[in-house]
């Protein structure tokens, strides 16, 4: 099966949307609350409906970037954050896209991609990050599927596909959503 944009807009098309926790998650909540800088520059790839997004648009975030490969979810989203310059929503492939990040907020983007994929994601991320710049979010913690999505990872795993970053942090999120508890990883992550 190719995971493609044809896959990914029939998942919409189809409201097939099982990764979608409906609102911002609480571990990335609570570290976006923690932030002073509101003009960070903030990147979300593979944004779906854009939860992250509508958070920091909400609390005065003003410089946020997201992407994601179908444009059904982006159209929702601008229409949440109507302020926002459109060519701050792209759609597009996260491994075409350029920019300079302070920022990059993952939530089921990068479990969502096939494992071969895995190293040109972090590789791409460590691309886009500033130096000092930070990759935070969420990784599953389950065993690594064949099938998917969302596959699953290890710790183990994890770090050594970022091992080419400065400053590792991948624990057990304490504070995870119900149906997520005690199979997430918190990433915080610096270049």
């Amino acid at each position: 099966m190719e995971f493609d944009k044809s896959f990914w807009s029939e998942r919409y098309e189809n409201n097939l949307l099982g990764w979608d926790a409906g609102a911002i998650t609480t571990p990335i909540k609570d570290y976006i609350d923690q932030l002073t800088d509101k003009d960070l520059a903030i990147f979300i790839p593979g944004c779906g409906m854009g939860h992250e997004a509508i958070y920091l648009h909400e609390n005065g975030f003003s410089n946020v970037t997201v992407i994601d490969i179908v444009d059904a979810p982006l159209k929702a989203l601008r229409s949440k954050c109507p302020k926002w310059p459109s060519e701050r929503f792209i759609v597009g492939d996260f491994f075409d896209h350029q920019g300079a990040y302070d920022l990059i907020i993952e939530q089921t983007f990068f479990c969502a991609l096939e494992p071969k994929l895995r190293q040109p994601y972090a590789d791409k991320i460590a691309e886009l990050l500033k130096p000092g710049g930070k990759l935070t979010g969420l990784l599953f913690d389950f065993p690594l599927t064949e099938s998917g999505p969302p596959f699953g990872g290890s710790k183990g795993e994890y770090r050594q596909y970022f091992s080419v970053f400065s400053k590792l942090y991948i624990e057990r999120a304490y504070n995870s959503i119900k149906p997520r508890k005690g199979a997430e990883l918190f990433i915080n992550i610096q270049k």
